[in-house]
């Protein structure tokens, strides 16, 4: 019996879906492995990966179905950009200025 997973690379620009079909038993790390993400992306060959959203060990064996995604450090901290803006918009705003 054989596994179909998909092995999802988050890119910059884009994202890359591969199909994959794979024996029983496998791992998170022979579906990276056969996708060759190491081999065309060097630098997601550490990445932090997952199964549908939830962060996992390479050692962790895939069932049918499974979505395989690796994840990018991010470059910048969402949470720490919104109040970033937040702050920029109220010093900036009519509204916040005091007096005549």
């Amino acid at each position: 019996m054989s596994l179909r997973v998909w092995v999802v690379a988050a890119l910059p620009d884009r994202q890359e879906v591969i199909e994959l079909e794979l024996a029983e038993g496998a791992t998170v790390a022979d579906a990276l492995r056969e996708a060759r993400v190491a081999e065309n992306h060097p630098g997601l060959a550490q990445a932090a990966v997952g199964i549908w959203a939830r962060r996992v060990e390479r050692t962790q064996r895939l069932r049918d179905g499974d979505r395989v995604e690796v994840y990018r450090e991010l470059q910048a901290d969402a949470k720490a950009q919104r109040r970033e803006r937040a702050r920029r918009l109220r010093t900036s705003s009519p509204r916040s200025r005091s007096g005549p």
